[in-house]
Formats: C-alpha cells, sequence, structure tokens
C-alpha cells in the first residue's frame, strides 16, 4: 500500500519542529545540567571507604560512574541504532519506532525522581536506558526531513527545529533552576528540587511529542516480510546493502568525515567552555550557569539566522563561514583575560550564534546527499559517527593541557578540528552528491 501527502505542509513542519521542542529538554536540563553532579552524589553515598562502588562486580571510582553511563550509552547507540535505522526503512514504521522510543525515554527520565539516597543503579539505568532511546527517536526524527521539506526548504525547515528545540530546552531549564535557587522558601530540599526537575524534563518530552506524533504522516510503500524472515535479519541484511552502496557516494562520505571533524570540535568546546572558565578563568558558578542559560536562547536566533543565510548563499557556504567563525572563537579564547565575565558571556554569544546554524545546516545539507526510502538507515549512522568520534576532541584537549598544563593551548588546539573539517568541505561537491544520490538539487546549495 503506497501513500501519498503532500510536501512542505505547513501543519506536518510545525509539529516536526515541537519534536526539537520536546527532546531538548532531556539535553538540557537533565545532561548538561542536573544530573551530572546529582547522580555522582548517590554514588558517593554508596562508595565504599576508597571511593569505590561496584556495579555488577567491577570497581568503579564513584566520581566517574556518570561519565561511565554515558560512554555505555553511546556504546549501545553505535550498536543498536543502525540496525533500527534499517528496519525503520525497510517498515516504513519511522513514525511509530520514533514515538515508541520517544516514551520509553520519557518514562525512564521520569522514572529518575526515585533515584534517592544511594540507589546509583538505578539512576545509571535509567540514564542509559533514556539516553539510547533518546538518540534512537532522534534518527527517526531526522530521517522524516527529506519526505516532509522539498529541497529549497530544507535548510530553513531544519533550522526552524532546531531554534524551536534552543528555546524549549532553555525556557524548561529556566524553570528548573528558578526552582533549585528557590528550593528553600519553597520547603524544598535541594536534593527533592533536583528529582522534580529531572522528572519535569521526562514530562515535558512526553507531553510535547503527541505534537509531532499527530501531525506527520507515514510515505511510500509498506513491504511485507519475505517467507521466513525477521525484521531483525532484514535489518542486518538491509545494513549490509548500505555499507556496500556506500562506495557509491564518494562525496557524501567526504561530507560525512568533514561533518565528524568539526562536530567533534563543536561538542568538544561545548563540554569543555565551563571547565575553561573555571579553571583557567578564575569564573565562579554564579557565571558560567547563566551563560549556559544564554547560549540556549541565543542559539534561538543563530539558528533562524543560518537558515536564513543558508536561502542566499547556499548551506555549504554559510557552515563554512560557521567553521571560520569557530576558528576564531578558540583563538580569541586562548588571549582572553582572566576574571571577567562580560568577555565570556561575549565569547560565549558568539558561541550562541554559530552553534545551531553550522548543526542544524549539517543536518539539511546531509539530507540532500542520501538516497530515497534509506533515510534513517543513513541517519543512524550520521548520528552513531557523532557520537562514535566525540571522544577524539575532548582526548586531543587533555593530552595538550597534560603537555603544556595550559588550558589556554588545550582550548586553541582545538582550531585544528575546526580547520580540518573546513578543507575537507571545501572539496566536497555538494552538487555531485545530491544528483550521485538520485535527488533533486536545489536552487542553492
Amino acid at each position: 500500500m503506497t501513500e501519498s501527502h503532500p510536501i512542505d505542509d505547513r501543519r506536518e513542519l510545525v509539529g516536526w519542529y515541537f519534536y526539537d521542542w520536546a527532546n531538548s529538554a532531556f539535553s538540557t536540563t537533565v545532561v548538561t545540567v542536573f544530573l551530572g553532579p546529582y547522580l555522582t552524589s548517590v554514588a558517593r553515598a554508596a562508595a565504599d571507604s576508597e571511593g569505590l562502588v561496584y556495579p555488577l562486580g567491577i570497581p568503579l571510582a564513584a566520581g566517574s560512574f556518570f561519565a561511565y553511563m554515558v560512554s555505555l550509552s553511546v556504546l549501545m547507540q553505535v550498536l543498536f541504532l543502525p540496525i533500527m535505522g534499517a528496519i525503520a526503512d525497510y517498515s516504513r514504521a519511522k513514525k511509530l519506532l520514533m514515538g515508541v522510543f520517544a516514551y520509553i525515554g520519557a518514562l525512564a527520565t521520569m522514572g529518575l525522581y526515585f533515584v534517592q539516597g544511594d540507589n546509583y543503579l538505578l539512576g545509571g539505568g535509567l540514564f542509559v536506558l533514556a539516553n539510547l532511546t533518546f538518540g534512537a527517536s532522534i534518527v527517526f526524527y531526522n530521517a522524516f526531513l527529506p519526505e516532509i521539506a522539498s529541497p529549497d526548504k530544507r535548510d530553513a525547515a531544519s533550522s526552524r527545529g532546531w531554534a524551536l528545540g534552543y528555546l524549549g530546552g532553555g525556557l524548561l531549564l529556566l524553570l528548573n533552576l528558578l526552582l533549585f535557587n528557590n528550593a528553600g522558601a519553597l520547603g524544598l530540599s535541594e536534593s527533592m528540587a533536583v528529582r522534580i526537575s529531572l522528572a519535569s524534563a521526562g514530562m515535558w518530552w512526553a507531553i510535547f511529542a503527541l505534537i509531532p506524533l499527530a501531525t506527520l504522516r507515514t510515505r511510500g510503500t509498506v513491504r511485507k516480510l519475505p517467507p521466513g524472515e525477521r525484521y531483525l535479519t532484514v535489518g542486518f541484511k538491509q545494513l549490509a546493502h548500505t555499507f556496500k552502496q556506500m562506495r557509491n557516494y564518494p562525496h557524501t562520505l567526504l561530507f560525512l568525515l568533514a561533518y565528524l571533524l568539526y562536530n567533534d570540535g563543536i561538542q568538544a568546546v561545548i563540554a569543555l567552555s565551563a571547565l575553561f572558565g573555571a579553571e583557567e578563568l578564575g569564573l565562579p558558578q554564579s557565571v558560567l550557569i547563566p551563560s549556559i542559560l544564554m547560549v540556549q536562547f541565543v542559539a534561538f536566533g543563530g539558528a533562524l539566522l543560518f537558515g536564513w543565510m543558508a536561502q542566499r548563499i547556499g548551506a555549504k557556504r554559510a557552515i563554512l563561514i560557521s567553521l571560520v567563525i569557530w576558528t576564531l572563537v578558540v583563538i580569541y579564547g586562548y588571549f582572553m583575560p582572566a576574571g571577567v565575565p562580560a568577555q565570556f558571556f561575549l565569547l560565549a554569544a558568539v558561541i550562541a550564534v554559530v552553534l545551531g546554524g553550522s548543526q542544524a545546516l549539517s543536518r539539511s545539507l546531509f539530507s540532500q546527499m542520501i538516497p530515497e526510502g534509506q533515510e534513517a538507515e543513513y541517519f543512524s549512522i550520521y548520528e552513531i559517527g557523532e557520537r562514535g568520534t566525540s571522544w577524539l576532541a575532548p582526548l586531543f584537549f587533555g593530552l595538550a593541557y597534560q603537555l603544556t598544563a595550559s588550558y589556554r593551548i588545550a582550548l586553541v588546539s582545538l582550531m585544528v578540528f575546526f580547520i580540518a573539517g573546513l578543507l575537507i568541505l571545501l572539496t566536497v561537491n555538494v552538487q555531485r552528491a545530491i544528483e550521485e544520490a538520485g535527488n533533486r538539487v536545489p536552487a542553492r546549495v
């Protein structure tokens, strides 16, 4: 059975945008701000005199437990997402799978409310489940983009989704920070305020996920399983076919390599900027936390700005401009004087402007370069490629600090990733990549 629905439908596009609004609460409230310190305190409460906990009998430092849970969830995504992407493309069940994984993740996040005392295993298990299903739902969400937005409107659509995500994630984080900072006046302990904040992210995710699930439409031909086959076996076969097929798209692979390099640099700057601000610039949490919050709201405008720019000069040129700015950001960070909050806020604002734009346009440009009917498979590779290399730039940063004892040199060393990504991106023939994938070339690329 084949279902045909109009493309560029405003109602469907707005519904799609709202999944960014829904899931970004998990990234900001849970991953970025609250869960790391809270789960570490719970693990320390369960630790022995040497500061060790023993999940499955394995001795782990309580202070490293959250980081290990992040790594475990990413590893599981690397193993899990490509197969689910292949199954989704074969069955045309992207919407169903997106909903299933979104609600598993939302419920697991709500379950973090019950993590207290020394129950670190419950917290770690729920986070791994939530982060795994979060990544899976994002793959299916991204895979809808080529189906609902025409080539000429895809950059704008991707940018609006990213922008709304920053706005939604920032809004809930603001409310939760207000709750946390006024916990005593409300008769709440800090622990209870954190637990309420964590649960609120799951509730936000679950409530607003209803909007895309109500508006997105299933397209394409639903294929029946061959006799004796199961979706899992078909998924492995389809994935093997896709990896063989990718050699036919050399410029798509070049773009993917460029993206993995420069996005690794972006993720490292995001993850390590607070450490740089605290250790090298001597800035207190009262400066660092508001700057994180500000980034969410400035990035809303930045994503829209780069979407507008892409419509006029093309997505590739807009991304190249963003990479030049990223390079200048880390160079400026090297010379920034310590103890001057205003300059740190200025740097954070510049980062926010290019943050959403570079990521949103990368998503829309990649969507132009992949074959029709295999969107979830390719976006699963896009997602795990991003996560699977996300250790490289932080490692580079750590080694630079270890060799020089300078966070400034460690920060500026990250320019290698932006410059390498920029140089490879310059070699990508976007028009040829789109034509090789069998897609229509938009007016500006």
